[in-house]
């Protein structure tokens, strides 16, 4: 065989373990993932997984990968409607106060008033008022209860981008746009006593742009969650 043969060959090799490695992020994560278990290692596995899941392993075997989801970053989307509720729960204020207001004086009234057709009056009117600040208050509850939990979600978001970018902080990491990368994978771990049980392994990995500087962060893949399956 000639040289150029043998060149030919070498760099097809080369391309091929390449693509194999790349094809499986998820068994050399979890190959660290259990060594750090193994050895103890809190700070290793800290860098890994959001919430790390202490394990007893003797032994593990992937029993299946789910295909690699890919969909848009969601962050902006969440921070905007953290930032939408805000303002109207900000918004609200003024409506809820201004019918809390309005029943303190009709109560006000009712006291005050010294005839029966005075107090049929204000009885009324405090009823109104009442019934107006009930709806008041119950939607600012609800406004109050859609904000926090959009609050939560957008934080939860940001967390697990910094996470997968290896930052614990970024300034506009909620303007960031992108893809966000996914899979689950099942591992069967035996521990020292020879039991086994099946459990479920979350992933994800971010690959994000900021559209005004055009800097790209490529984050990795990060154990977002691990369960118990059987």
């Amino acid at each position: 065989m000639t040289r150029k043969g043998l060149m030919v060959i070498s760099v097809a090799f080369i391309i091929l373990a390449l693509a194999s490695c790349a094809s499986k992020p998820e068994e050399a994560l979890l190959k660290r993932y259990f060594n750090a278990l193994q050895l103890r290692d809190v700070t290793t596995l800290s860098t890994m997984a959001l919430e790390p899941v202490e394990l007893e392993v003797a032994s593990w075997q992937i029993i299946s990968i789910t295909p690699e989801r890919v969909e848009p970053a969601t962050l902006p989307e969440l921070n905007k409607k953290e930032l939408d509720f805000k303002k109207k729960v900000e918004d609200h204020i003024g409506p809820t106060m201004d019918a809390k207001d309005a029943l303190d004086a009709a109560q006000s009234e009712l006291e005050a008033a010294r005839t029966a057709g005075a107090r049929a009056a204000a009885k009324k009117k405090v009823e109104e008022a009442q019934a107006k600040y009930d709806y008041e208050y119950n939607l600012h509850k609800e406004l109050q209860k859609n904000y926090n939990e959009a609050k939560a979600a957008a934080a939860k978001e940001e967390e697990l981008t910094l996470f997968s970018l290896g930052m614990t902080q970024l300034a506009n990491v909620r303007d960031l746009t992108g893809t966000v990368h996914s899979k689950e994978v099942d591992v069967k771990i035996t521990d020292r006593n020879g039991e086994a049980k099946n459990y479920r392994f979350y992933l994800r990995r971010y690959e994000l742009k900021d559209e005004a500087t055009h800097m790209n962060y490529r984050g990795r893949w990060v154990i977002v969650k691990v369960e118990t399956i059987s």
